[in-house]
């Protein structure tokens, strides 16, 4: 098994929105930001070769937007940096077996689909993969909260369900995939969200999702503004700090400007931090 990890679309959006209840003079010791209260975030994947299997985790927030919502959002490059990053590694998008989808927010999903082009309508990029989403988050991107409705993307349902590829799951593991791969689930940032656990010859790695975006969300209280339920993802964070820490497990953090994985560590405080940091597996 080898895991590398590929940096999609890069965003900037606002700080206060991803600190949520923590003031600016707290978060931008953690993360800089721009005249216009932005921080920099990467749309980080992870992508898992288990014996012929490419195993995709994730797809990024692509580009497919229209450029003005990609410069709403504060998408970075027009290219799709993800396609890109597979073809470094000698790869197409109809080289992937699967791609597992925590969440069908756009910054996690969007990149499931071609880039903008004007008077077309956008398509699925990956032809030959099967795709992997909770029951519980397929729902929610049917019939979204107004709070969060404008995280999804419309048209993005009937494109999976019409591939005819689609695995919506309800239980920890996948008939699609090995023993090595088993789930989580979260409620607190959205309902359903799936985190997949890859037990690796190292222990343990988490795809940690928008459960920990960052190395900075690994501090108990801190959550964003974009949480549906900040209590409830408060408990949950505590509970998978815990069990990791217990298991010498890692994170793999998809928004981390820097970081993509680290330790799961709890000093004698009680406070969790990662330790062992990388900044990109390969």
């Amino acid at each position: 098994m080898k895991l590398i990890s590929l940096l999609g679309n890069s965003q900037k959006l606002d700080g206060g929105a991803m600190f949520g209840n923590a003031p600016k003079a707290i978060w931008q010791q953690w993360y800089p930001c721009d005249e216009q209260n932005r921080i920099h975030l990467q749309c980080r994947c992870l992508l898992v070769q288990d014996g012929s299997k490419n195993i995709l985790l994730e797809t990024g927030i692509g580009a497919f937007f229209e450029p003005k919502l990609s410069e709403r959002y504060g998408i970075q490059e027009a290219n799709h940096c993800l396609v890109d990053a597979l073809k470094a590694q000698g790869l197409t998008p109809d080289d992937i077996d699967i791609v597992i989808l925590s969440h069908l927010h756009f910054d996690h999903a969007g990149g499931l689909l071609t880039a903008y082009q004007e008077n077309e309508s956008p398509s699925i990029l990956f032809k030959k993969a099967h795709f992997i989403v909770s029951e519980h988050a397929w729902q929610r991107a049917l019939k979204p909260h107004p709070r969060d409705r404008a995280s999804f993307i419309p048209e993005l349902t009937d494109l999976l369900e019409n591939s005819g590829r689609l695995e919506r799951v309800n239980g920890t593991r996948s008939a699609l995939l090995g023993d090595r791969f088993r789930f989580h689930f979260s409620d607190g940032h959205t309902p359903g969200m799936l985190l997949t656990e890859i037990q690796t010859d190292d222990g343990p790695v988490v795809f940690a999702a928008d459960l920990v975006p960052g190395t900075a969300w690994v501090h108990v209280p801190i959550t964003m503004g974009y949480d549906r339920f900040p209590e409830m993802l408060i408990d949950e964070k505590r509970r998978l700090l815990a069990d990791l820490n217990a298991r010498s497990g890692k994170l793999f953090f998809t928004h981390d400007p820097e970081i993509a994985m680290g330790l799961v560590h709890q000093n004698d405080k009680g406070k969790f931090t990662v330790v062992d940091c990388v900044a990109d597996l390969n």
